[in-house]
């Protein structure tokens, strides 16, 4: 059996690497980030390079997560390979230890990271992408491109009004939406009035549209400061309609599907994203496996390079194919469950399959 201490060095190793990884990718993601932020922003009324920095800190941890799998997997080669090459995976083998044993801190290892990424980094990027957006309206232009809401179409039938709202952007969970557009129709299908607005907020009872052009048929357009719609809709119904699964917090999307349930509304994407959330350390797991099934030969047995090229590959792959297959448990083609675990079992008894035949034991 591996030792207490041998298991910390390979675990510490592990680990290192894992946050070096990290500190890269969050550096590199900062600088393409904050780029394209002012390239982008440097044009609005309120921009400031302060508030750019601000909010290129606050979007990565939503772009960080998605690299969370192939961090576990580059992790693991390069710890294993470099392991191999100072001849200490030599001596540990020599002293009896198989590479199941000593494979073990590196599972460890993996287990925790996809621990911490569903209850640290997961949170986080979803608290940091509502305060970008509410930073980014503060400037004066909305959030049109990574909004944790999605760009709404709602249809209201309230008292006879049929009347579709769209709207080019949204803030506060959906209670206000920017460049605002309502079109109203009459029992026969035809459109009857438009109103184009700078926003609207979603009161007790009624859509408050403020700076306000309203066009009829056959009339001059006029102008409004203000303007109230009628309406039925609650804010807990406008934010269930607009939320985005991959963009909620884990915690709170127990809640979110009971919510969204009693509204009526399909729960297929975020019971997706809850499980597949619930699958993620598993995933690490399994790319570690896969990382180890190419890494190891790799070393000992003097192959070339197109080994470890193999091994990225089958771990892109892999990531491919779960989002593929998330994607059909998001639209309700495949059951949630399966759609999340299913990728991640079969690639667990792949990496297992290839370790077991290349080792002894």
């Amino acid at each position: 059996m591996i030792g207490g201490t041998l298991f910390g060095y390979f675990f510490k190793r592990y680990a290192l690497t894992t946050f070096y990884f990290l500190v890269g990718i969050f550096s590199l993601i900062f600088i393409i980030d904050f780029s394209e932020t002012t390239s982008r922003m440097s044009n609005l009324p309120n921009y400031h390079v302060a508030g750019a920095l601000l909010m290129t800190a606050l979007r990565i941890p939503m772009i960080l997560q998605q690299t969370v799998p192939f961090v576990a997997l580059f992790s693991a080669m390069t710890t294993l390979i470099a392991l191999n090459r100072r001849y200490e995976l030599v001596v540990t083998r020599a002293a009896g230890i198989s590479a199941w044993q000593f494979l073990r801190p590196f599972v460890a290892g993996s287990l925790i990271f996809g621990i911490l990424a569903v209850a640290a980094i997961n949170p986080i990027a979803a608290w940091g992408a509502k305060k970008a957006e509410a930073l980014q309206a503060e400037w004066g232009g909305g959030n049109r491109s990574s909004s944790a809401l999605s760009i709404p179409w709602l249809r209201q039938i309230h008292k006879g009004d049929d009347a579709i709202i769209g709207a080019g952007s949204v803030q506060d969970d959906g209670a206000t939406l920017l460049d605002v557009t309502v079109i109203h129709f009459d029992p026969q299908g035809s459109i009857t009035v438009r109103q184009d607005a700078r926003s609207a907020k979603l009161e007790d009872g009624y859509w408050l549209l403020n700076t306000v052009t309203e066009t009829r048929n056959g009339e001059l357009p006029r102008r409004f400061e203000t303007l109230k719609i009628p309406t039925a809709l609650k804010p807990e119904f406008v934010r269930e309609t607009l939320a985005k699964a991959d963009a909620i917090d884990f915690f709170d999307l127990p809640r979110k599907i009971e919510v969204a349930r009693s509204f009526g509304f399909s729960t297929a994407a975020m019971e997706t994203q809850f499980h597949s959330m619930l699958s993620l350390p598993v995933l690490l797991v399994a790319m570690t496996l896969i990382a180890a099934s190419v890494s190891l030969k790799f070393s000992r047995f003097h192959q070339s390079r197109s080994v470890i090229l193999g091994g990225i590959l089958a771990g892109f792959v892999l990531y491919v194919v779960t989002v593929l297959v998330k994607a059909f448990g998001s639209s309700g083609v495949v059951p949630p469950f399966v759609a999340a675990w299913l990728p991640v079992v079969v690639a667990m008894a792949l990496g297992s399959t290839i370790l077991l035949h290349q080792e002894d034991g």
